[in-house]
């Protein structure tokens, strides 16, 4: 319905209805305690079930984050919790493709997409660090334009949501439904980590869920375009990210 953007500590909000009350905020072990007892009680719950246990559990220190790969947790999230956050990683590196998902979102959507920059727009990274530090240092990149603004987005909250799946790679394969992050000190909920693509694709079909138009031009995971490329057959779907390094994560679920 609307996007907010936030570059370094600036926020610009163009209005959005409110996400549910928020109870009182709540340390990092009462945090810890919640999650691992989340994590027995819903394994096996819908998708559905998990969402309204967080954004219940959680109200207004609640967000969704978004890649814009496709739109099914932001639109999971608008049906269970109309106007919830949905935080979404501009880097300035993005396809057009990407940035196109993120726009239908914000404009078709009962929710607030909440666009976060970095602190450095790509020419003054590029002016501190050198060109295309992507190539040279892919962490470091992926620290200054995904980690750090993430953290910085997440700051007003105690959980959000995401969208991996244990069907997309290896490293993922043990994603729980709810967990807590220890490094952030907030719960992370997964509520679709037991889809497989069949279901993804049962989802966006029933409610004509908006999908980035890079999945039909070969790309199997979608992120920013220097460090994507198409995967080949066989591949698993993030074969395709840092193809040229041994990585295989951003740094945002490690």
């Amino acid at each position: 319905m609307s996007i907010l953007n936030a570059t370094g500590l600036g926020l610009i909000n163009l209005g959005a209805p409110s996400a549910p009350a928020d109870p009182a905020r709540r340390g990092p072990e009462e945090l810890r305690e919640l999650a691992l007892a989340a994590a027995r009680d819903l394994e096996g719950s819908s998708a559905e079930e998990i969402a309204a246990w967080a954004t219940g559990a959680f109200g207004e220190r609640f967000c969704v984050t978004s890649s814009m790969a496709d739109a099914v947790v932001a639109h999971l999230f608008s049906r269970v919790a109309p106007g919830v956050d949905v935080v979404f990683l501009d880097t300035g590196l993005h396809f057009p493709e990407t940035l196109k998902i993120r726009d239908t979102v914000a404009r078709t959507m009962n929710v607030n997409v909440r666009s976060i920059r970095p602190r450095m727009t790509v020419g003054q990274q590029d002016g501190e660090y050198g060109p295309r530090l992507f190539a040279r240092n892919p962490d470091e990149c992926c620290f200054m334009r995904k980690v750090e603004p993430l953290e910085r987005a997440l700051a007003d909250y105690d959980a959000w949501a995401t969208g991996l799946r244990r069907d997309e790679s290896p490293t993922r394969a043990n994603t729980p439904v709810v967990a807590f992050d220890a490094k952030k000190g907030k719960v992370k909920v997964n509520p679709i980590a037991a889809w497989t693509q069949a279901d993804v694709d049962r989802y966006i079909s029933r409610w004509n869920v908006p999908v980035n138009e890079l999945f039909k031009k070969g790309y199997g995971s979608i992120g920013c375009w220097p460090c994507t490329r198409r995967t080949k057959a066989g591949e698993d779907p993030r074969a395709g990210r840092w193809a040229m390094f041994e990585k295989t994560e951003c740094g945002l679920h490690v």
